[in-house]
């Protein structure tokens, strides 16, 4: 099997080499806009990909044994289907010729330098993962689904406080509709913008931007709460315990506004997390605050524990802010939770303590006790206000030690 990627310069753009797959292939895969572009150049059989997409994955495997040729828009592995098909195809049994990414021609159109950039894709996913991106001086690449990703962009920036920066819509990269041009995100007025393009961001942040820090601990008042929330001291050191490692999974039981595992997430693209919360209202402020901090992925999960925990996939973490008193909550986080998997439970009342120094009796781990103070006016001066004490039961699972 061939992958071969082409841009909107068509065959003109390709080499002899990569021509020479399209030609010589028995059948050629690729959406109605590759398979037009190529067109000269296919001598065996057309097949437009099907929708819906894994159907066209289906379709190529069937055709394991063939001579096959997949086209694909500019470097098939970015965000495309070579990337795909590699996870059921062995690498020696593709030849892949890739051309320049939309990435690769937008540095090229701007004078950027593609390492000092950050490269995101918003095509078909949701716009807000770019919030955390979001920060002063910094440079973005984003892929949009369609003409309209561009307008929705601007005002969502706009909207977030960063309204200066400026926006430089490229379309039709490589192509005889080529078209480049810049704006302010909140002076946008492009029409007419090609389906086809790619939004660089020259980040600029006003006063009051919602800046979303890089480390554990964000501001209180970014989330929406009711009180139920894990204070940021205390988020930043319970996040710390957590020890989130490249790809894990973490419950957040009894989550109140989510915030514990908003920010986990936060810690790294490839890191997901399961909300359980019991109050609807409550489940609903939660999908708002993962939203509106860029972590949309964020699942949900309505009820109480441990009746909600059923059928969720294993964590490879456990947060207990709110519940560990309640029946059978605590045996059935500690027996679900993978080996090396760390749980930490936080407990605020006497009850909830007497638990947790029972557990660490019974199993070791480690146990703090966390009292933090606050500077307050006090009679025309300022003097100290205590939070309400948090004992901190932190434990990892044996590696040994079966679920």
């Amino acid at each position: 099997m061939s992958i071969v990627g082409i841009g909107e310069d068509g065959l003109a753009g390709l080499s002899p080499a990569a021509r020479a797959l399209i030609e010589q292939a028995g059948i050629v895969f690729g959406g109605a806009r590759h398979l037009a572009l190529a067109s000269d150049a296919v001598r065996g059989t057309a097949r437009a990909w099907p929708s819906p997409f894994e159907e066209g994955v289906r379709e190529v495997l069937a055709m394991r044994g063939e001579n096959v040729c997949v086209l694909a828009s500019g470097d098939p592995f970015l965000h495309g289907v070579g990337a795909v098909l590699a996870r059921h195809v062995p690498v020696d049994q593709m030849h892949v010729m890739p051309a320049p990414s939309a990435f690769s021609l937008a540095t090229s159109r701007l004078g950027w330098a593609l390492p000092d950039i950050t490269c995101l894709s918003a095509h078909g996913r949701p716009l807000d993962l770019i919030r955390p991106h979001l920060h002063p001086g910094r440079r973005l690449l984003v892929l949009t689904s369609d003409e309209n990703g561009p307008r929705a962009l601007a005002e969502l920036v706009t909207v977030a406080g960063f309204g200066g920066s400026r926006l430089h819509v490229l379309e039709a990269l490589g192509g005889a509709r080529e078209w480049v041009r810049g704006v302010a995100a909140e002076a946008f007025d492009l029409a007419d913008i090609d389906p086809l393009n790619v939004v660089g961001l020259e980040v600029e942040a006003g006063e009051g931007a919602r800046i979303i820090a890089l480390t554990p601990g964000l501001p209180d008042e970014l989330f929406e709460h009711d009180g139920q929330l894990t204070k940021r001291d205390m988020r930043a050191m319970t996040l710390g315990a957590l020890a989130p490692r490249r790809g894990e999974l973490l419950w957040d039981i009894g989550a109140g506004a989510g915030s514990v595992a908003i920010e986990w997430m936060l810690a790294d693209p490839s890191l997901k997390a399961i909300a359980i919360e019991e109050r609807e209202t409550r489940a609903a402020r939660i999908a708002r605050n993962a939203s509106a901090l860029g972590v949309p992925g964020l699942v949900l999960v309505q009820g109480s524990a441990p009746a909600a925990l059923a059928g969720l996939p294993a964590p490879d973490a456990i947060f207990v802010g709110g519940g560990a008193s309640e029946a059978g909550v605590m045996d059935a986080a500690l027996a679900v939770l993978k080996p090396g998997g760390r749980l930490v439970v936080n407990a605020v009342t006497l009850e909830t303590e007497a638990l947790l120094l029972a557990r660490h009796a019974a199993l070791g781990g480690e146990l703090t006790r966390i009292a933090i103070s606050r500077a307050a006016p006090v009679a025309g001066m300022t003097g100290w206000r205590p939070a309400m004490p948090v004992t901190q039961w932190s434990w990892m699972k044996p590696v040994g030690q079966a679920r």
